[in-house]
Formats: structure tokens, C-alpha cells, sequence
């Protein structure tokens, strides 16, 4: 090996997996996707009944200037937006949607075990929702991993996350939604939703939500 090779930095290797792993992990996806049980795929932003997205402008604007540095990539949107439906289970297997957690400001991560972003960012995700976390504020993880449980569970076991529960779509289902509606390319992917269940903002690619920048981001987020 020459010796520029082995003068690579820490950081540049770790730059260069994550990159590798977002490429590998979006193949992965689009490879495997499949139709879903979600939204039916006429049923689009366009269409969706926005009328109870009731958001107020000037509480969005002051989110705008709070996706900056480790969140940068949050991209929030002028004005609320309703989703299609979007369908995953409990641990237990309880069918669940969004609109169970009516009441509550939603990060929802979109993660699987072969997407290296993911992993890396689970307990950042974990520590977020235990500063942040209450009856106004849940981080929801939903895994996306097919096959069974045991893959995602033994995961959030190995590295001691235990309070993001674990929410599953085995099927894919939602991410396949968000894919068609533009706003899911690869993993991770997370959404900004409001108590009213309307979408705030979205991210493409990891951030490190344990830092100064993400908890002002999601305590502006709580607020409205």
C-alpha cells in the first residue's frame, strides 16, 4: 500500500463508509421494494386533504432558521402538509398509524439494520428522546428491516436503546409511500410532524440529533 493510502485520516474513512453505506442501503431499497399496504398509489400531496393542517406560518418560518448546522438538511416547509396514511406495527403487533399519536410533535425515523447512517445515528435518536421526550414530543423510529423481528430487536439490544420502542413496516410499505410522494431517496429518512399529524419538514442522510442544533430544532418543533 503507497504510503498517500495509508495516510488517510479517521475521518475520511468513516466520510467514505457512510457514504458507501447510504449507496448500498438506497440500492438495498430500491431493489427490494414492492407494493404496499399503505396508501393506495393514486393518493398523492397533491390530493391528500390538507384543511386540518392549521400549522401557523409565523411558528413555521421560526423553525426555518433552526435547520442549520448538524440538521442543515431538515428541509421545513412554507406551510403543513397532510401525508397519506402511513401503516406499521407495534413490537406487539398492534397496527398502528400516525394518527395513534395524535397529540404528540413527531420525529419519524425511517432506519434498518444494513443501512450503516442508521445504526450510527440510533443513539443520538435514543438520547433526543430521553431529554426531549414527554407527552408533547416522541422521537418514532419505524424499522424497515423484511423478515422477522429478531434482526432490529437484537440490534437496539447489542447498543442498549430501549426507549425508542420498536416500531416495524416489514413490508416496506412506508417507505415505498414516502418514495412516491418524493420525499423518501434512501435511509435514513426522517419527518417533522406536527401534533396535528401534518408533515413540518423532511430529511434525506443521518444528523446528529444529539447535538445543540437538533434539540433546538425539535424544541421550536414542540412549540407549535
Amino acid at each position: 500500500m503507497s504510503q498517500s493510502r495509508k495516510s488517510l485520516s479517521t475521518g475520511a474513512l468513516v466520510a467514505i463508509a457512510i457514504a458507501l453505506g447510504a449507496v448500498v442501503g438506497a440500492a438495498g431499497i430500491y431493489w427490494k421494494a414492492s407494493p404496499s399496504g399503505n396508501a393506495p398509489a393514486t393518493e398523492s400531496l397533491a390530493t391528500a386533504d390538507s384543511a386540518a393542517c392549521k400549522a401557523d406560518p409565523e411558528m413555521l418560518a421560526k423553525l426555518k432558521p433552526l435547520a442549520r448546522g448538524e440538521v442543515a438538511a431538515m428541509a421545513v416547509r412554507d406551510e403543513p402538509i397532510a401525508l397519506p396514511e402511513l401503516a406499521f406495527v407495534s413490537e406487539q403487533g398492534d397496527a398502528l398509524t400516525l394518527a395513534d399519536f395524535a397529540g404528540q410533535a413527531l420525529l419519524v425515523n425511517l432506519w434498518a439494520t444494513w443501512c450503516a447512517p442508521c445504526r450510527a445515528e440510533m443513539p443520538a435518536l435514543a438520547e433526543l428522546q430521553s431529554e426531549l421526550g414527554d407527552d408533547g414530543f416522541k422521537v418514532l423510529a419505524i424499522n424497515i428491516d423484511t423478515g422477522d423481528v429478531a434482526k432490529p430487536k437484537g440490534f437496539l439490544d447489542e447498543i442498549g436503546v430501549a426507549n425508542l420502542g420498536l416500531y416495524r413496516d416489514a413490508s416496506m410499505g412506508v417507505f415505498n409511500t414516502l418514495k412516491k410522494e418524493g420525499l423518501a431517496f434512501g435511509l435514513p429518512v426522517t419527518l417533522m410532524i406536527g401534533k396535528d399529524g401534518c408533515m413540518l419538514g423532511a430529511m434525506n442522510g443521518p444528523a446528529e440529533w444529539a447535538s445543540k442544533d437538533a434539540k433546538a430544532l425539535v424544541g421550536a418543533l414542540k412549540a407549535i
